[in-house]
This record gives structure tokens, C-alpha cells and sequence, in this order.
């Protein structure tokens, strides 16, 4: 495997932790990895009461160099409230709760459970 296929493998492992952290929290799922043409993909989008979330999932080995809960710039987080603007557009627009925008970030340690945190409102 090399490494941008191991890099993939990482990435999906944590959106399936951080998928079924949602779904723990009592939120709904509604997709996954959905693109938006050329301007990107929201990593999971997801219904919390009347709330619609876009949730952007970073997972990182331990001991890597930037923590997972680090890596939404300004630049990122404007990326994100873009997509989230199309995805309310292409779905009938925006729930009476709103959008908020999340991060989950998952650590995988050496040895041991996986560590998952839940931001709400990053962006």
C-alpha cells in the first residue's frame, strides 16, 4: 500500500468513528464524502434536532505534528461555510435550526482505543 492509499485508509477509519460518534450524540447522518464539483467535499453532513451540521473529520496518528482539532484555517472554515451554502441549496434549503459547522478530530494511538473529540461550532 502506498502512501497516499494508507493516507485514504486513515482518513476513511476516522469518518467512520466520527459517523457513528454523531449517531452516538443522537444525530442523524444524511451523507457522507459528498462533493461538490470542483470547490470540495464535506466529510459527513448530519441533522442534530432541527440543525443541519456539516462535519469536517481530521484523523491523525499520535505523536504527528499538528493535532487533528488544528487544522481548520480561516481559509478552511470559509471553504466549508461555501459548501455548506450548496448543500442547502441542492436540499431545499436551510432547516429552522440553522447550519453549524463541526469538526471531529480522531487520534490513533500507538496501542489503545482511538481518541475522538467532538467541536460544535468551529466555523
Amino acid at each position: 500500500m502506498n502512501s497516499s492509499q494508507a493516507r485514504n485508509a486513515l482518513g476513511r477509519y476516522g469518518e467512520d468513528l466520527a459517523a457513528r460518534r454523531l449517531t452516538e450524540a443522537g444525530m442523524t447522518v444524511l451523507a457522507r464524502n459528498w462533493r461538490c464539483g470542483r470547490t470540495g467535499e464535506i466529510d459527513i453532513v448530519a441533522r442534530d434536532g432541527d440543525a443541519l451540521v456539516i462535519c469536517e473529520v481530521k484523523t491523525r496518528k499520535a505523536g504527528s505534528f499538528e493535532h487533528p482539532m488544528a487544522a481548520v484555517t480561516p481559509a478552511k472554515a470559509q471553504r466549508l461555510r461555501g459548501l455548506a451554502e450548496r448543500w442547502v441549496q441542492e436540499h431545499g434549503g436551510a432547516p429552522p435550526g440553522g447550519v453549524r459547522i463541526d469538526l471531529i478530530g480522531v487520534v490513533l494511538p500507538g496501542r489503545g482505543a482511538p481518541v475522538v473529540e467532538h467541536a460544535r461550532g468551529v466555523a
